[in-house]
């Protein structure tokens, strides 16, 4: 997709794991929102894929540490063909497979991940694999930063710098806030850049939420030969509504009748906006 596509298609996304929220009742909605450019440009610029085959051998591999944010991953894997779109309407329904964290019964989802800290240790032992079967597939998972409190996160990198791990790219959704709050109130994080360096990264900060950065940063990568990459995307948790924009308690909710309308409407005007405009 072109660079204008792709936003049109982040709001799309957007508006598909609202609504997949709104109608189940149920949902992670501010950090599956603060991470829908990062989803869009990944599945739909970046990553080596065939949704008809889930599992060609070349493919790049992708796993969402932060699982509670799944409602984006399945629209965007909806939308890219990985199975109809019509399904999401059963987001959290009786027997459906579409469930709160992803599921690897559905195609295009790796791993069924959401207890936090484990999805780096999980791409690290797909990135050491690759390598030692002289493959070239690359490896990307998206974590949150509240995440960054859990001490398997610190081993797995230890063990991408020791390895040399420069087929894997690690991402952060930066957007600050937690279920319970600030992450630098609940468990300060700062220097981030700096303790991931000093574990053997390339770290680049971005915008997260400006497609630009977003594909720029992430076809870029390896950052530097040898070494593993990391994206530190500074989001806004709720971005695209502004009542949920920072505001942690957004962290896990459901909008009412009235605020889903309005944003619903807010997408359809932005989306309109941004097809309508010349690069």
């Amino acid at each position: 997709m072109t660079l204008q596509e792709l936003k049109v298609q982040a709001v799309q996304t957007r508006k598909a794991l609202l609504s997949m929220i709104y109608h189940a009742k149920t949902g992670h909605t501010g950090g599956a929102l603060s991470s829908a450019d990062i989803m869009t440009a990944l599945f739909f610029h970046v990553l080596k894929l065939d949704p008809s085959n889930p599992f060609w051998e070349e493919r790049d591999y992708f796993i969402l540490s932060k699982g509670h944010c799944v409602e984006g991953y399945l629209a965007v894997l909806a939308e890219r063909g990985f199975f109809p779109p019509e399904e999401l309407e059963t987001f959290s329904r009786f027997k459906s497979r579409l469930i709160g964290h992803p599921n690897n019964k559905i195609p295009g989802i790796e791993m069924n991940t959401g207890a936090l800290g484990h999805g780096l240790s999980i791409s690290v032992g797909m990135a050491i694999g690759l390598k030692k079967d002289r493959k070239t597939n690359r490896v990307f998972t998206l974590m949150g930063d509240g995440e960054q409190a859990e001490g398997s996160v610190w081993e797995a990198a230890m063990a991408a710098g020791h390895y040399k791990l420069d087929n894997l790219v690690a991402i952060i959704d930066r957007n600050h806030l937690q279920i319970s709050g600030s992450t630098e109130d609940v468990m300060s994080l700062e220097p981030l850049a700096a303790r991931w360096e000093s574990f053997g990264w390339e770290v680049k900060e971005i915008d997260g939420n400006a497609m630009d950065e977003v594909v720029q940063a992430l076809t870029s990568t390896p950052l530097k030969p040898e070494k593993p990459t990391l994206i530190i995307a500074h989001t806004i948790k709720g971005k695209g509504v502004k009542a949920m924009e920072n505001v942690a308690s957004w962290h896990h909710g459901v909008p009412n009748k009235g605020l889903y309308e309005e944003a619903m409407a807010a997408f359809t005007r932005l989306e309109e906006e941004l097809r309508n405009a010349k690069l």
